[in-house]
């Protein structure tokens, strides 16, 4: 059994194997996310698409979605801190903006609807921050990753090789 050398001279357990390349044998389902995740883009400010697209990452534990938008992230220019921060945001709101806040809320909400659905008051914190369209890309990008999320979590897609940009 190999192991991955740190940058600090450690060595790291070896990566796991992904289960299969959806991408690859399911085309047309991929090129169709590919498209859905283009048209979620549109209307939702980079920044705040990042915050969502990570924090959905988090709470699915998806990690080949958390490496992928982190680092997007910070070479959009977000701040390491803030990122680290997203998953206690509920103790570190200073953190965020009120609309970030409301769409981490809503992005929560969306994402673990087990927990009873979309609560009213989450939609109505997120309606009060976004106006209809806004809300409406909102809720798209938050679908979205979470339908990305579920295939990299299912086929165990590995974290890790991301370059943004690329």
């Amino acid at each position: 059994m190999t192991m991955d050398h740190a940058h600090d001279g450690r060595e790291r357990v070896p990566a796991h194997a992904p289960r299969l390349d959806w991408a690859k044998l399911a085309p047309e389902a991929y090129k169709a996310m590919i498209r859905l995740d283009a048209a979620a883009r549109h209307g939702v400010e980079p920044t705040l698409l990042n915050l969502v697209k990570i924090r959905a990452s988090q709470v699915n534990r998806c990690a080949f979605c958390l490496d992928m938008h982190s680092k997007d992230a910070l070479a959009a220019g977000e701040s390491a801190e803030r990122i680290i921060q997203l998953d206690a945001w509920t103790e570190s709101k200073h953190f965020y903006t009120a609309k970030e806040i409301a769409a981490i809320e809503l992005t929560e909400a969306i994402t673990v609807l087990t927990d009873g659905f979309v609560p009213d008051e989450v939609y109505a914190r997120a309606a009060n921050e976004f106006d209809e369209t806004e809300l409406a890309g909102l809720i798209v990008a938050i679908t979205t990753i979470n339908a990305w999320n579920r295939f990299g979590v299912s086929t165990r897609m590995v974290p890790g090789h991301h370059t943004p940009g690329a």
